[in-house]
């Protein structure tokens, strides 16, 4: 079969600002022709850019020439932990996750003081209590958050959400809220959890943290869903923008199996491969959401 590549220019635009442009560019193509998308997505994986706001394709042509060069695969194994990374929120009694939602009631059940009637004497316990949504702190989404016949938290397999192999996407400082697609085309996203780092924690307990969060759009979700994302999470309010009453992003990623983790922290300390993370909640039937004790390793052999 006679080999074909595509002939091109373009113009990348950064979403922390400035660009880069390309004239008579080349690159091998699989098949006979390839689409402005999917070229787009080949040229930012292809130089490893970051942060990129969008790409316009011009002037493209295929031609038959010789590929020049091949693709090579390489397997990881993982091995002992280096560094292990919280990258979750503090719950305490009165704290406000999202606004409109009840804040966490934790209280004793049994106090130590009364648990003295029970023991022998110098023995005390105390038994916690507390009342909450499934919506605080840093949280799990599963399929039945959405879907009334989606897999719950007690259905969710261990290997979509313990020592996932995970890549680290890069946004803070991004101009724009809307995190779209082009940002996760440079990463390979395949089998990974994919953890959206976009500064917003640090607003995290004030009244900032409410308004005007960053979020991915649409397309982002769809783009995440076809390049096999295991799972995806975010260090802002919501995954999805709430401007408005639809939830594309929950709906997309939900809809196709895929756990989405909210309000995580910390993710700029983390490198942006060669990690696993795990955000495991308890195995509760007919429940959705639930908070999670999310956090990350690296691997020595990653």
């Amino acid at each position: 079969m006679t080999e074909k590549r595509v002939r091109f220019d373009f113009d990348v635009a950064f979403s922390n600002g400035g660009g880069i442009q390309g004239q008579d560019f080349r690159l091998d193509i699989d098949g006979d022709d390839i689409d402005d998308d999917a070229l787009a997505a080949y040229i930012i994986r292809d130089l490893r850019l970051l942060m990129v706001g969008g790409v316009k394709i011009l002037n493209k042509t295929i031609i038959a020439e010789q590929h020049k060069r091949t693709t090579a695969v390489k397997d990881t194994v993982p091995g002992e932990a280096t560094a292990i990374f919280d990258l979750s929120h503090v719950i305490e009694s009165g704290m406000i996750t999202y606004k409109g939602l009840p804040a966490p009631l934790v209280c004793d059940y049994l106090s130590r003081e009364n648990s003295r009637a029970h023991y022998a004497e110098g023995t005390t316990f105390v038994i916690d209590r507390i009342e909450m949504v499934g919506n605080t702190g840093t949280y799990i989404d599963s399929p039945f958050h959405r879907y009334a016949d989606g897999c719950d938290l007690a259905g969710l397999s261990l290997e979509q959400i313990s020592g996932v192999p995970a890549v680290v996407v890069r946004v803070a400082g991004a101009s724009g809220r809307a995190v779209e697609w082009t940002e996760f085309a440079a990463s390979d996203i395949k089998g990974k959890a994919v953890l959206v780092h976009t500064g917003w924690d640090r607003h995290w307990r004030t009244d900032a943290y409410f308004e005007g969060h960053p979020f991915l759009t649409e397309k982002a979700a769809s783009y995440l869903r076809d390049q096999g994302a295991r799972l995806v999470g975010i260090d802002s309010l919501n995954i999805d923008d709430t401007s408005g009453g639809t939830r594309p992003v929950h709906t997309i990623l939900l809809g196709a199996g895929i756990p989405i983790v909210e309000h995580l922290t910390g993710l700029g300390q983390l490198p942006v491969e060669g990690i696993r993370f795990s955000a495991v909640p308890p195995k509760v039937s007919r429940m959705g959401t639930f908070p999670v004790r999310a956090h990350a390793w690296v691997d020595t052999t990653a």
